[in-house]
């Protein structure tokens, strides 16, 4: 019986146009309604979340795993219960990375603020944080640690070309000492050793005493990986590329086609 449901946003809950359809919404009340958990799990801040799981009128105390795992909050006081860090001495050497690479940008997402490491903001880091319904600050390492704020992850942002570039003269480096993943074309993360949206769905789980094959996870990306592969019940969205398809259990209709709540009706809900 399925006890939780981790639901990434883009790609997932969302459609191509950044909105909540509303069949994905009732499906949704309807599982939280019978005693199902729902977790929305993204790489999104808090920004970018908010807005949305207002949307989603749900009633009861619930979770939501942010930055890829980095944090966890609840939903009933928005208390942090799980949070990962980066050090500013691992920040510092990150910026170093891209130092020679003019069209790489280095992002930081903290625990209220949306940073890039330069003298100003890149319309490619605006854009970004617009999506999240943020605005990019400009700053420097001194001023950045001087602010003192919790650093959950950073992000290098570049168009395509460029960032495939970097990311295949840096990656094996980096991956030796961060987890890291391409989230997006423009985005390639960098988070704390062995952090993902599956570590911080386990702790959830602990923490609730649910157990993984109680869990139903629905993705479509990479950063989604780890935790289709945790859950009992892994459900790919119709949009999702091949390999993930290949990973999970079952595939649901595109995100674009109410996926998420077909998924609910047909391996959550069914027999309830």
């Amino acid at each position: 019986m399925i006890k939780l449901i981790a639901i990434d946003m883009d790609g997932t809950l969302l459609n191509s146009q950044k909105q909540i359809p509303t069949e994905n919404i009732v499906a949704l009340q309807q599982a939280s309604k019978k005693g199902i958990k729902i977790v929305l799990c993204t790489g999104r801040p808090k920004s970018g979340i908010v807005p949305y799981f207002e949307q989603l009128g749900l009633t009861d105390e619930e979770y939501i795993i942010m930055n890829n795992g980095c944090s966890v909050y609840n939903t009933k006081n928005w208390d942090l219960i799980v949070s990962e860090e980066l050090s500013y001495a691992e920040i510092k050497r990150l910026n170093r990375t891209c130092a020679s690479y003019d069209d790489v940008y280095l992002t930081l997402t903290g625990d209220k603020s949306y940073y890039v490491l330069a003298d100003e903001v890149p319309d490619l880091v605006q854009y970004d944080a617009s999506l999240v319904f943020d605005t990019a600050r400009a700053i420097d390492e001194f001023e950045l640690k001087k602010e003192g704020e919790i650093i959950f992850q950073a992000m290098y942002m570049a168009k395509k070309a460029s960032l495939d570039v970097f990311q295949a003269d840096v990656d094996k480096e980096l991956s030796q000492d961060f987890s890291t993943v391409r989230s997006q074309e423009y985005i390639y993360e960098i988070l704390p050793q062995g952090i993902s949206k599956a570590s911080g769905l386990k702790q959830l789980a602990r923490k609730l005493h649910i157990a993984p094959s109680e869990i139903m996870a629905l993705g479509d990306a990479a950063n989604d990986v780890e935790m289709l592969a945790f859950v009992g019940v892994s459900v790919a969205m119709g949009n999702a590329s091949d390999d993930i398809k290949r990973r999970c259990r079952y595939t649901t209709n595109s995100n674009d086609d109410c996926g998420v709540a077909k998924a609910i009706y047909d391996y959550a809900l069914l027999g309830r």
